[in-house]
């Protein structure tokens, strides 16, 4: 039976790694999957990539993206979707059509909240949508579990305003716990 995952963390947890990793499983078995990530300016097509140097071509999606009519005449064994927080509450139930309706399993991964502590609008939407939610873990630097994630500025000062969307690796975020 098909199912809508969400699979969330801080940065670092390798969500990317983990989709790439399922990307991989399907392929081994010759089994047919579409790969997406964020790509506001547009753009069609990419790659999900992880820290790790894994790599793989994936289609574009941005804010205008319609799943539904994407999907319509393919029919992959398994759709992945990085960058889950960027989707709109639409395009979730856009994704779960593809499971209910085509049965299809849909992966989304993504982080869970932005630097404020705020939830994504996508993340949201897959919170209360989503058949299985996985939570993926890592450390923050005293040794617990990170469940935030901070941008910092010149120096390492946390910032605590600005724009819910600013791209940046490790250089602009840190994951901590609470």
């Amino acid at each position: 039976m098909a199912k809508l995952y969400f699979y969330y963390s801080t940065m670092n947890a390798g969500k990317s790694t983990s989709l790439l990793q399922a990307a991989y499983n399907y392929a081994e078995r010759g089994m047919t999957r579409i790969l997406f990530t964020y790509l506001p300016d547009g753009a069609v097509s990419g790659e999900v990539g992880s820290r790790i140097g894994l790599r793989a071509p994936a289609l574009g999606f941005s804010n205008e993206t319609d799943f539904t009519r994407t999907l319509a005449t393919l029919s992959p064994h398994c759709v992945l979707v990085d960058e889950a927080q960027f989707l709109t509450g639409e395009q979730v139930r856009q994704l779960a059509w593809v499971v209910d309706e085509r049965y299809i399993p849909v992966m989304c991964y993504g982080l869970r909240t932005d630097f404020r502590g705020e939830l994504f609008g996508g993340s949201a939407a897959l919170l209360a949508w989503a058949d299985a939610l996985v939570e993926q873990k890592t450390i923050c630097h005293c040794g617990r579990k990170a469940t935030m994630v901070v941008r910092v500025g010149l120096g390492g000062r946390v910032e605590k305003e600005g724009d819910q969307v600013e791209i940046g690796g490790n250089d602009r975020y840190v994951s901590l716990c609470r």
